[in-house]
Parts: structure tokens; C-alpha cells; sequence
């Protein structure tokens, strides 16, 4: 496990070559998940990764069902996404629409060699036989609740407690920071 400061574009280029480097589990597409606590900078990691391996995104923000769905986004993300890849079907899953509070159109994964997904829960323990590879963007909580807020603003300030209890109660099963194979600083 190594650490590296540099963000985000020094650190996308680090990431996608050691990524590269990985082993594809079963279904011959290797899956890189970026993973870390609401803030810490996942989603713009992912995107820079994304671009240089030439992979699709998915961000774990569109399979959450609502404030209280981390535990079904991960299921989602398994079931809907990674087994039937690896069992070299096509995967369909559905966005959660957060304004209607339900889930809503079918996207389907596209082909390729790589997928990123990126958000909490993308690191969990059911998942780990389908990844080739988790990173953890460590940031502080000051950091991070600045960068979430001035991101999503007055929607997500009357929830930012409510989601950081999921993520206590899923890190602290999970244990995804330490398990994971390569850990981002992320303090900017």
C-alpha cells in the first residue's frame, strides 16, 4: 500500500499505472473501485482515472436509494452490475432519480477492458472478488465537508449527519481503508 500526494492529475496518472498493472478477476473486465468518506474527492479521481484506462464510470451517487441506501446501493452494484459481468452477461442497472425518490431509467454498462466505480460502498467485502483494485482517497473532515457542501449545497447539508452515520457503520464493518491496496491524501 502506498500513499502519494499529489492531486488529482499526478495522482490520476499514478493510479491508472498501477492500476494497469492489476489482475482482471473472473469475467476478463478489470474493475477499479475509488472509494473513501462523502467529500474526500472520489468522483474527480475517477473521472481523470476513467480518461486515461479509457474506462466506463459509474458513480455509486446513481444506485443509493435515497439518503438511507448505501447498503442497497452496494447490493445494486453487485448484483446489477459486477456479477453479471463477470458472468459475461450484459449489466443493466437503474438510476436512482433523488428529486422523485425512486429509481428510474436503465443504463447499460458498456464494453470494455476497464469499469471505475466510484463512491461509498464501492470496496465493500461482497464486492472484492469482482475488483481488481480499491483506492481510498483519505481526507480530513473539514476538508471534506466543505468540498460536499459547496458541491451539493442546501441539499445535502440537512443530511450530512444522516449519510456519515451509514458510513461510520459501513466502515467500521468493512474496514475498507485498511484493507485497501492503494490510499490517496487527499487534505487540499
Amino acid at each position: 500500500m502506498g500513499e502519494i500526494a499529489e492531486w488529482p492529475d499526478e495522482a490520476a496518472v499514478r493510479v491508472a499505472g498501477w492500476a494497469s498493472g492489476r489482475v482482471a478477476p473472473p469475467g476478463k473486465r478489470r474493475v477499479l473501485a475509488i472509494e473513501g468518506r462523502s467529500g474526500s474527492g472520489k468522483t474527480s479521481l475517477a473521472r481523470a482515472v476513467a480518461l486515461r484506462l479509457g474506462a466506463s464510470l459509474i458513480h455509486m451517487d446513481d444506485l443509493y436509494a435515497g439518503w438511507d441506501g448505501l447498503a442497497e446501493g452496494v447490493a445494486a452494484l453487485r448484483d446489477r452490475i459486477l456479477a453479471p459481468l463477470a458472468e459475461g452477461r450484459p449489466a443493466v442497472w437503474r438510476r436512482w432519480d433523488w428529486a422523485a425518490g425512486a429509481y428510474a431509467e436503465e443504463h447499460r454498462v458498456p464494453d470494455g477492458d476497464w469499469l471505475v466505480v466510484e463512491g461509498v460502498g464501492s470496496g465493500g467485502g461482497v464486492l472484492r472478488s469482482y475488483i481488481c483494485g480499491v483506492v481510498w482517497l483519505e481526507s480530513p473532515q473539514a476538508v471534506r465537508k466543505r468540498r460536499a457542501l459547496a458541491r451539493d449545497g442546501e441539499i445535502y447539508a440537512p443530511h450530512w449527519v444522516r449519510w456519515a452515520r451509514q458510513e461510520d457503520a459501513f466502515y467500521a464493518e468493512e474496514r475498507v481503508r485498511e484493507r485497501a491496496d492503494l490510499v490517496i491524501e487527499n487534505a487540499e
